[in-house]
């Protein structure tokens, strides 16, 4: 049987909740929905650009912790209540996955908090080793 652990970013969300930031589970990592909050300082910016280049940030850590890179992402799910604010995000999002192209889902929601612009989850694979 695989590996199972859990990596926690220290939001208060993952407390107050009860979830995990991502979930190693074998070869398998399963980030939750990440938001453009800077969990050290619990502050979130107003743009959409920078939320999403902070989701990103965010999940970079999570997937750093669990042996992974944005380039291991198999799977990538993008929510935002606003279906406007998608097309503001693209130059971000190429950048992160233009060279990966994982298989990708953009759904139109309410999200927790209306600060929130952006929400970003992604699934990835660990690479093979030994």
């Amino acid at each position: 049987m695989g590996e199972r652990r859990t990596i926690l970013s220290g939001s208060l969300f993952e407390e107050r909740i009860g979830y995990a930031r991502a979930v190693v589970d074998g070869d398998r990592v399963h980030v939750s929905g990440t938001t453009g909050f800077d969990y050290a300082a619990m502050t979130i910016a107003e743009d959409v650009v920078a939320q999403a280049e902070q989701c990103l940030r965010n999940i970079t850590a999570a997937l750093a912790e669990a042996g992974c890179t944005l380039a291991d992402v198999v799977r990538v799910r993008y929510l935002l209540p606003d279906r406007q604010d998608f097309e503001p995000c693209w130059p971000v999002l190429r950048r992160a996955f233009g060279e990966v192209r994982p298989a990708a889902t953009m759904m139109v929601c309410g999200l927790a908090d209306p600060r929130m612009r952006i929400e970003i989850e992604v699934d990835a694979r660990r690479p093979v080793t030994g």
